[in-house]
């Protein structure tokens, strides 16, 4: 399974049902709350091209976009295919 990185904070109710989807999965995930750990929001605009709202959801390198994205993906019958990769 591909590494995962989602980039949070934690009143984000977005960021909580992109993790509880990505949990659903029995995905791992490495989560960076940016609320947190402030220096990374820097990290986290520019392997996002420039996005800055919460999440931004990583999958190996691609960048997946956020919480909509992800459950598009999910919808699309492409998510699975993605972690498994």
């Amino acid at each position: 399974m591909s590494p995962i990185t989602i980039y949070t904070k934690g009143w984000c109710p977005y960021c909580a049902a992109a993790k509880d989807l990505l949990r659903q999965k029995g995905a791992d995930f490495e989560e960076i709350d940016i609320g947190r750990e402030s220096a990374r929001r820097g990290e986290m605009i520019q392997r996002a091209g420039g996005r800055s709202t919460v999440p931004q959801i990583f999958i190996g390198e691609r960048h997946v976009g956020g919480c909509d994205d992800l459950y598009a993906l999910d919808r699309r019958g492409e998510l699975d295919r993605l972690l498994a990769a």
